[in-house]
Formats: C-alpha cells, sequence, structure tokens
C-alpha cells in the first residue's frame, strides 16, 4: 500500500471510535522509517522470488482490487499446477469396497 493510503487508514482508525483498537501509536512512529522497509521489501523480493516459488506484488489501496489481484494470482497458479485426485491403490480400492458393503449392511 502507499504511504498516502496508510495515513489514511490511521487517520481513520484515529477517527472512528469502533477502529480505535486497531490503532497503535508505534505505527505513526515506524512511518519514519517508510524508505528502509520498502528497500528491504524490495531487497526481499530480488533475493528471494525465483521461478518455482515466486514473489507477487498486488497494490493494496484499494482493498476489492487487492483481493481481485489475489484471487487471480491463485487461479493462474492452480491452472498451472493443474492438480488432480489422487488415484487410489488396488489395496485402497478394497477397503473401499469392503466399507461400502459394511455401510448398506446397516439397518
Amino acid at each position: 500500500m502507499s504511504k498516502e493510503e496508510q495515513k489514511r487508514r490511521f487517520l481513520e482508525r484515529i477517527e472512528r471510535p469502533e477502529k480505535n483498537w486497531k490503532f497503535s501509536a508505534s505505527d505513526v512512529r515506524e512511518r519514519a522509517y517508510w524508505e528502509a522497509y520498502m528497500d528491504a521489501y524490495e531487497d526481499a523480493r530480488n533475493y528471494t522470488s525465483t521461478s518455482s516459488a515466486p514473489w507477487y506484488v498486488v497494490s493494496a489501496d484499494h482493498k476489492w482490487f487487492t483481493r481481485l489481484g489475489v484471487a487471480a494470482v491463485i487461479a493462474a497458479t492452480l491452472e498451472e499446477l493443474n492438480p488432480t485426485y489422487p488415484t487410489p491403490s488396488e489395496e485402497q480400492r478394497q477397503e473401499l469396497a469392503v466399507a461400502k458393503k459394511l455401510l448398506e449392511a446397516e439397518t
């Protein structure tokens, strides 16, 4: 999220009593380190993102768009993985057949 959006959300948390619980004065003090945090996040992404475990940067200024972006990444990843149900072994199929007979025999 941008520094401006963070400020807006902090002010809202202060101004709305039902959101006061979300606010911590230390959050405002930490804003002095904004640039250092952004540099650290960029370093983390650059040094740890790999083709098999990529990082994705999703804008967080608008919650609906953030959720849409995250859902799109998850959907694309699942499509690429193409997950399938496991195929039961012969032993497991026999156990299923026995369990089915037992259940069907119940009154």
